[in-house]
């Protein structure tokens, strides 16, 4: 297992490894493009370039690209939808360009159209997102706090969305990130290593655990099923460090890198330090 935290890309894609680097991380998470919209800067074959040798004078073992908020493929919207769509994919071309393992995507909402249309209408995105692409950067599904209509707050649902996404392209790519903040939040208790043994089994019955490829480690300003989407720092939450020693040490973990996205940058390299000590 290998620990690393989202970092700034700013000034250009290569400027992300050293940012690593420089806070104790291994691997990390950026965004390629502005998160809340606006047109994504070009991967010339310079950026490229320059990127891939960042990752070997840094010594960073992967890194993950996370696609902008406003992902909806359920969105009434046709534009927003579609957009959705456009948006992914060309996240997951970016991210073969560059070398990166999986980006990581939230799915959305339902509120618009219900949660059966919402499913529909987010299987049927992911198929077009994935149609003829033959990168190899993984795309991962990311699971939601609850909030509202918001789709993928439970296990049953993921499971349902990959499920047809599968049923139609069976050799497909495709993951899921575990966000321990939403989980918590979505009602999966992570606070002892009981906890975590039973969270991890809801999961293989619902989804399969041979689709979980990454970790967003965050902890929780909210009380357990509080459906409210309030990262913390590690320790500093309603979950705590033993649920957070517990799913580092888990046998069944140890090959799934973990993501910081928590809120304090101060904070953050004595929690990569804390992480790599206790795993």
């Amino acid at each position: 297992m290998l620990f690393g935290a989202h970092v700034s890309a700013a000034g250009g894609a290569w400027h992300a490894p050293a940012n690593s680097a420089a806070i104790g991380g291994d691997i990390f998470q950026f965004f390629s493009r502005p998160p809340q919209g606006g047109p994504a800067p070009e991967l010339t074959s310079d950026v490229v370039t320059k990127f891939r040798a960042a990752m070997v004078e840094h010594h960073q073992a992967a890194s993950y690209l996370h696609t902008p908020y406003f992902i909806n493929f359920a969105s009434a919207q046709t534009r927003i939808a579609k957009g959705s769509i456009s948006i992914v994919r060309q996240e997951l071309e970016r991210g073969s360009a560059l070398g990166v393992t999986a980006i990581m995507t939230h799915l959305g909402s339902g509120r618009e159209v219900g949660p059966d249309q919402a499913v529909a209408m987010t299987i049927a995105g992911l198929l077009e997102v994935l149609k003829g692409y033959a990168g190899d950067t993984t795309l991962l599904l990311e699971n939601a706090a609850g909030a509202g209509a918001i789709i993928g707050d439970t296990f049953e649902e993921v499971g349902a969305i990959i499920a047809g996404v599968l049923k139609k392209i069976p050799k497909v790519n495709i993951g899921v990130c575990l966000d321990t903040c939403h989980a918590f939040a979505s009602g999966y208790n992570l606070r002892t290593a009981k906890d975590v043994d039973a969270t991890l089994k809801a999961f293989d019955r619902a989804i399969g655990l041979k689709f979980l490829q990454l970790l967003h480690l965050n902890d929780s300003q909210v009380a357990l099923g509080e459906r409210k989407d309030r990262h913390a720092d590690l320790g500093d939450g309603q979950i705590g460090r033993d649920g957070f020693a517990a799913l580092v040490t888990h046998p069944k973990l140890k090959k799934i890198n973990g993501i910081l996205e928590t809120p304090s940058d101060a904070q953050r390299p004595k929690d990569l330090a804390w992480l790599k000590k206790t795993a």
